[in-house]
């Protein structure tokens, strides 16, 4: 996609380029293009599949590399431009505004969506450049395979998805878990579920240590002997991966004053997306104050609500759709062909190893994520 505008036409802006961001702007694209410049800023020069990178940086296996970074060229009707957008800058009217770019350029908006998504800790923290990612990845793998006791530090669902995956890569390998509470995930599941993703995790041979954490993270390499904040000794121990989860990629958009985002960095939003007094501006994905778990699958439903209530601002008319949430639905492998899932349906739906496969384990959805943005 060639940076062009049009200079006869104002900007409606979507900041950041994941699942989000993507079917913001190709909705917008299909019902506002032929009156305005849509126009999707990210900081990566293309989308980059956030759910398969756990797998992608264990080791070289399903051709990911060249199947997880996939352009934007196939979107039609957009502008895509790489940069990273340091602050919004209203305008007096309470009309439009700018965002402001690294390096001090001013891009006018006559609407604006921020889908910024989360900061991700351990391998899933890949960088930004192609050189940069490309290289993350390739050092990522030569930890994991030269790693003889790995210890994975968060039992959310990144830190059982990735002991999943070393276990698949490396047999041999002895894994051990290191989570805060006294069972995996959170709360917000039931205990069901929760003792069965442990029942999955034990089973594939790897060590689970509860109720503590890690404070000190050595360098990658060294064979060092960890002891954990109370006082349990971990042997033999060469890799450490913090895998924490995330936290929101927010930091930008405090400069629209305070007030705008929660103590967690979470944007504060009404049920239609758009920010509490700030007209024209809306926020969806993962960076949302909303009680609900963040998934890429709730992205675009987000999407669909955000843009039809953005149009409706657009042509001065109210903004009539509500968001009420969605079910909670997680599946998380633990391996291609472990895993486990919950549905939050009827009288909650568990799946064992077959289905958590089939729905995700398998494949993890690379070719559906190439389809959306056209490519086969």
């Amino acid at each position: 996609m060639a940076e062009t505008y049009d200079s006869s036409k104002k900007n409606v802006i979507i900041v950041g380029g994941g699942i989000a961001g993507f079917n913001a702007a190709k909705q917008l694209s299909a019902k506002l293009s032929s009156q305005y410049n849509i126009v999707l800023i990210t900081q990566e020069p293309y989308f980059v599949y956030k759910i398969a990178l756990i797998r992608l940086t264990v080791a070289d296996v399903d051709d990911l590399l060249n199947k997880v970074f996939i352009p934007y060229d196939k979107l039609p009707g957009i502008v895509h431009k790489v940069g990273t957008v340091t602050s919004i800058e209203e305008s007096g009217s309470g009309q439009g505004g700018n965002v402001i770019l690294e390096g001090g350029e001013h891009l006018p908006y006559a609407a604006l969506i921020l889908a910024t998504g989360s900061l991700w800790s351990g391998s899933s923290a890949i960088g930004i450049t192609d050189k940069e990612i490309r290289q993350n990845v390739q050092d990522w793998r030569s930890k994991f395979g030269s790693a003889k006791h790995v210890v994975v530090v968060g039992g959310g669902a990144v830190g059982i998805e990735t002991v999943g995956e070393i276990r698949d890569a490396y047999p041999d390998v002895k894994v051990t878990l290191v989570h805060s509470d006294s069972q995996l995930l959170s709360a917000m599941y039931p205990d069901k579920f929760r003792r069965s993703i442990e029942d999955k995790v034990r089973s594939r041979d790897i060590d689970i240590v509860f109720g503590d954490y890690i404070d000190e993270f050595p360098e990658s390499g060294q064979t060092v002997d960890i002891t954990t904040r109370r006082g349990q000794s971990i042997k033999g121990v060469d890799l450490v991966v913090p895998a924490f989860g995330t936290r929101p990629n927010t930091a930008f958009i405090e400069s629209l004053g305070s007030g705008v985002l929660t103590e967690t960095g979470t944007v504060k939003i009404k049920p239609t997306f758009e920010l509490l007094h700030h007209s024209g501006i809306f926020a969806i994905g993962d960076i949302i104050e909303w009680k609900e778990a963040k998934q890429a699958a709730k992205a675009p439903k987000h999407a669909t609500i955000a843009t039809t209530n953005l149009i409706s601002f657009l042509s001065g008319q109210p903004q009539t759709a509500n968001y009420g949430g969605q079910p909670e639905m997680i599946v998380i492998p633990v391996g291609k062909k472990y895993g486990a899932g919950y549905l939050d349906l009827l009288w909650g739906i568990h799946l064992g190893n077959f289905l958590s496969s089939l729905l995700k384990g398998k494949t993890l959805f690379v070719s559906k994520a190439r389809k959306d943005l056209g490519y086969q």
